[in-house]
């Protein structure tokens, strides 16, 4: 392997040497979407010392530099980190900022990244960015929305090369809206009405992300990476019922009673309004946006909401299909 740091002789910073082999770096590697996306680049057969990632605590990244992947330290807030971890760097995948204080610190994180990249002389970003349709700024996700579309507009306006990833939400999501015991009380309680979305494995998305960085012609481009059918809660239900052979209601209350109910079982207030939050804009049909992009990036039809809460809640190996080779 390539290393292509030195440390500053105790001033616990590190100074990045520039290379010649187009080097990758991914942010946010310690996560779930950067973890996924390094190891679809080596599926994908590039070379390690060809992949550089950025974290904010090197102690934490054993697992990672046991693949070889150079490791790089720097916080979206501490801008000179960034500068120098982009040292050399090619395309930089730039995983959204997950800041659960004020949306405006995710944008300020963000265009910390672009300027630094900037700086540093990096000649094309993927940004992984959130689906949203015409009327999205009178959702209940607006300001979540917001965020994305100032970062987009930075970065296009950067003068960078620029790949932007609208990314659907996360089939995973499901069982947290659902609630883990759902097969045990058999019923669905969920403000989200009848609106629909069209979720997608976070998997499957950093798969894609991976194929763009690792192929060309995707300078100055927006994807939106969705999966092929959406559906509601209604479908997630019949679904679930189908999979652990008893039936599953579903129930849409009134938010008020919904936010009355989650505070006598001692939910905290900040999850109370992130889950009502959502559920408002699912069913203001927010995320219902089909798209076969993904599934062209893919070479496969996207994991079905089927597959997935039979992998999910009845343990049924759905093999040799591959969309669960790394779940």
């Amino acid at each position: 392997m390539i290393t292509n740091y030195t440390k500053y002789s105790g001033s616990g910073n590190f100074v990045y040497q520039k290379t010649k082999n187009n080097m990758i770096l991914v942010t946010g590697a310690t996560g779930q979407f950067g973890g996924k996306a390094i190891d679809h680049l080596l599926k994908k057969g590039i070379e390690p010392s060809r992949i550089s990632t950025l974290v904010r605590d090197a102690a934490k990244s054993q697992a990672i530099q046991e693949k070889g992947i150079e490791i790089r330290v720097g916080d979206y807030a501490d801008y000179d980190s960034l500068v120098r971890a982009f040292n050399g760097v090619d395309k930089l995948l730039l995983v959204s900022s997950n800041d659960r204080q004020a949306f405006e610190n995710r944008t300020a994180h963000h265009l910390n990244v672009i300027k630094a990249a900037k700086e540093a002389g990096v000649k094309h970003i993927v940004y992984t960015s959130f689906v949203r349709k015409p009327g999205f700024e009178n959702s209940a996700i607006a300001a979540f929305q917001n965020s994305h579309v100032e970062s987009e507009a930075y970065l296009i306006n950067s003068g960078i090369d620029y790949t932007i990833l609208q990314n659907g939400i996360y089939l995973e999501m499901i069982p947290v809206f659902a609630e883990e015991k759902v097969a045990e009380t058999g019923t669905i309680v969920f403000p989200a009405q009848n609106g629909k979305a069209s979720y997608v494995l976070l998997k499957e998305l950093a798969e894609a992300a991976a194929h763009i960085l690792a192929t060309g012609g995707h300078q100055n481009k927006l994807y939106q990476l969705t999966n092929t059918d959406s559906v509601s809660f209604f479908d997630i239900a019949g679904e679930l019922s189908r999979a652990i052979g008893k039936e599953v209601s579903y129930q849409s209350p009134p938010v008020e009673e919904f936010e009355s109910m989650l505070k006598s079982f001692g939910v905290p207030a900040q999850y109370i309004g992130m889950f009502t939050t959502w559920a408002t804009a699912l069913a203001q049909d927010t995320m219902d946006v089909d798209d076969p992009t993904l599934e062209g990036f893919l070479g496969r039809k996207p994991t079905t909401l089927k597959q997935f809460i039979e992998h999910i809640y009845a343990k049924i190996d759905i093999l040799p299909s591959k969309a669960f080779t790394n779940l």
